[in-house]
């Protein structure tokens, strides 16, 4: 007997006996296990059932292990639909379908408009939506629901008792090939899903170029969720923006090179909450902005939203837009998540090497344009790199230089380097004065800066040469000059204060007292003089390596008294307050008494000079095991940190605009006779406000 006759006599109920039905559900079974694909199987139930009962219309639902819908088939007369999961999960939820599954039991309806269970479905013609007669079943398996089948017939009361028992019997028989055909198609998707994600991933990763990969994760998304248009977004963190850099398949396309803010449409939503979505129907979810469909021409539908991440951190968002199908795969989120994840490493990856190349070219540019000689060696001093300026001022070609040591162009000062460069091993940068030689054997005098560089994580050595030869010229014609002045002034100076002693001698300090007054202020003017001129012979004696001689043992508190009495005037016009705080106990030292008056004279005219009307200048001392510590301390404006090794250098002037003009020689004058007697000067940092200038001098060992 044939499947449709034995269909056509179980339609007349009363002719049906026992043999025919089980004829009948065996013809069945083997129907639905001829197919694996899920949707094959799925109609061939539909449509078996339906002429099986005389059903006119009927729907299948297939349910994941969770309950949730995977895949439907409807069938409406001789009509197939197509992309019903959608439609008929309405269903699932409050009709009769849902009542089914519920309750894992079949259900007989003779009557759907006296049952609150029935929903009258969309897609039907206005004239089929009256009263008709429904029967369903669940689809089970040893006690597993895998689905749901219904069956409608426009007639009320056309389905008895028999055939729900006859559905019932053909949802146990279809619940088998349906199982096997969804674990089927699972194991499928799951393959498709992780073949995408490989190729993606090889995809993706093909490239360096950042838009070249942005480019590549889009074609990817679109080959496997097969959607109209795709895109994508990274995420602006400081203007808290999503700044879209990438688009497919959009009429549109300038358009999605825009901004949007972190909240705002679909994208914005999954870049604040971090998680991906599926939006089935744009139009009803409120998180859609329909501004979209204006701006880029481009109806949107159905959209896929996922997170790109890279090492957890949420730097961007894809999109992907209507589906050709109509609905996502299931798995379709999964998969997108996926490329996200990919997505993230390969766009990190992208932008560190073009970030690296940039600075790598930023680096060469910096290096080849620089108007300063650079070098780079390794430890060993062998020249690995040279740029255009080490070739042009060495008189070396660049293959000449790349065989050379570096010592071979100039004489180290392993003094301040260290055997075999220890220093610079220490992250030190170390500067000296050298002379480069030149391949004509004309030396050049130069300035080092050499410090440990990193090159593709290897440590080298940065070596810079500075031309200083202007700045010696300079610095000789500076001491020819002060030597000239020095030299130059020192007779008519002399002539000047034996004048002035004669002059006082025949003055009578009672009868004119303000010309004994002007001739004290010229005598203090020329001793002024007279210490400028004897410090500028100082210098250049000690710049020149000759030793402090006609040392003498004196009271530190005589030499203290003194410099506060040759200052004391210059304080009185300030109306400024000065005191003497050094011990007259302290011991004696052995100092040239002239050269450490002039610097004790000159630390208090410079607190004099940098402190206000009123203010307040302090002279100390103490014992410090072998040395005699003084100091000078104001409370003037300070001196910026950052200056406080500058300002003992020659010529060096705080650069402020109050400060009070001069040759800068002062201090440098005193850092030489601080440390032609062996002792340290230096600017003392605790103080808040002022400043404190300390130095040591040593005591005398045997004392007269």
């Amino acid at each position: 007997m044939g499947i449709s006759q034995d269909i056509r006599s179980i339609n007349g109920i009363g002719e049906k006996d026992s043999r025919a039905s089980l004829e009948l559900l065996y013809h069945v079974s083997r129907e639905f296990a001829a197919a694996l694909d899920l949707r094959t199987v799925l109609q061939r139930v539909l449509f078996l059932s339906m002429q099986t009962v005389g059903a006119l219309s009927g729907s299948i639902i297939v349910l994941d292990d969770n309950g949730k819908p995977v895949e439907s088939a409807l069938i409406t007369g001789s009509h197939l639909h197509d992309h019903t999961t959608q439609r008929l999960r309405i269903t699932l939820e409050r009709g009769l379908a849902g009542w089914v599954v519920r309750n894992h039991q079949a259900v007989l309806i003779s009557d759907t408009s006296r049952d609150e269970r029935w929903i009258s479905r969309k897609y039907e013609p206005d004239e089929e939506r009256g009263p008709k007669s429904a029967v369903s079943a669940p689809l089970m398996v040893r006690e597993r629901l895998v689905g749901v089948m219904t069956l409608v017939h426009q007639t009320p009361g056309f389905f008895s008792q028999q055939h729900l028992e006859l559905v019932q019997a053909i949802s146990d028989q279809a619940g088998i090939a349906v199982l096997n055909a969804r674990l089927y198609a699972d194991s499928q998707r799951q393959a498709r899903v992780m073949t995408a994600l490989a190729e993606s991933a090889a995809a993706i990763t093909a490239s360096l170029n950042t838009e070249n990969v942005l480019v590549r994760i889009l074609e990817q998304i679109s080959q496997a969720l097969r959607v109209q248009a795709v895109s994508l977004a990274l995420i602006d963190s400081k203007r808290e923006e999503l700044t879209f850099r990438a688009a497919i398949g959009w009429e549109n396309m300038e358009s999605i090179t825009s901004r949007i803010k972190i909240g705002q449409g679909i994208a914005g939503w999954v870049a604040r909450e971090g998680r991906g979505v599926v939006i089935p129907e744009t139009m009803i979810d409120s998180r859609f902005d329909p501004e979209i469909n204006r701006r880029t021409g481009l109806n949107v539908e159905a959209i896929a939203c996922a997170p790109i991440r890279s090492r957890g951190e949420l730097i961007g968002v894809l999109e992907a837009v209507n589906p050709n199908d109509g609905i996502f795969d299931p798995d379709a989120l999964f998969v997108l998540t996926g490329i996200g994840s990919l997505a993230g490493t390969a766009i990190r990856h992208a932008q560190l090497f073009e970030s690296l190349q940039a600075a790598h070219q930023r680096y060469r540019e910096l290096f080849e344009d620089s108007i300063d000689l650079l070098m780079i060696t390794d430890w060993e001093g062998n020249i690995l790199e040279a740029n255009r300026q080490a070739e042009l001022i060495s008189g070396y070609n660049k293959q000449d230089l790349l065989g050379m040591k570096i010592s071979q162009l100039h004489k180290l000062d392993e003094e301040k380097t260290g055997t075999y460069f220890s220093v610079l091993a220490e992250g030190t940068t170390v500067t000296y004065e050298s002379q480069l030689q030149t391949k004509e054997d004309q030396p050049i005098s130069i300035q080092v800066y050499v410090r440990q560089v990193y090159i593709e994580e290897l440590a080298h050595l940065q070596w810079i040469f500075r031309d200083i030869t202007e700045r010696k010229n300079l610095d000789t014609l500076r001491d020819d000059l002060l030597s000239m002045i020095y030299h130059d002034l020192q007779s008519p100076l002399a002539n000047v204060v034996s004048s002035l002693d004669v002059i006082g001698t025949l003055l009578n300090p009672t009868h004119d007292s303000s010309l004994t007054s002007m001739v004290n202020i010229a005598k203090r003017s020329t001793e002024r003089i007279q210490r400028l001129t004897n410090s500028l012979l100082d210098i250049n004696r000690l710049e020149a390596g000759q030793p402090v001689r006609n040392r003498l043992v004196i009271n530190p508190a005589f030499l203290a008294q003194d410099a506060v009495e040759t200052v004391f005037p210059l304080t009185q016009s300030k109306n400024q307050e000065l005191i003497n705080n050094v011990p007259a106990g302290l011991p004696q030292v052995l100092v040239d008494i002239d050269m450490i008056r002039r610097v004790l004279v000159n630390l208090l005219e410079n607190a004099n000079k940098y402190t206000q009307q009123n203010g307040k200048i302090q002279l100390g001392g103490e014992q410090d095991d072998g040395w005699i510590k003084l100091w000078v301390e104001d409370n003037g404006p300070g001196v910026p940190e950052s200056e406080h090794e500058r300002i003992f250098q020659k010529f060096t002037r705080l650069s402020y605009r109050e400060a009070p003009k001069g040759l800068g020689l002062g201090l440098a004058y005193c850092r030489l006779a601080v440390e032609g007697h062996g002792g340290k000067i230096w600017l003392d940092s605790s103080l808040k406000a002022g400043a404190r200038f300390v130095f040591t001098i040593p005591v005398a060992t045997n004392p007269a």
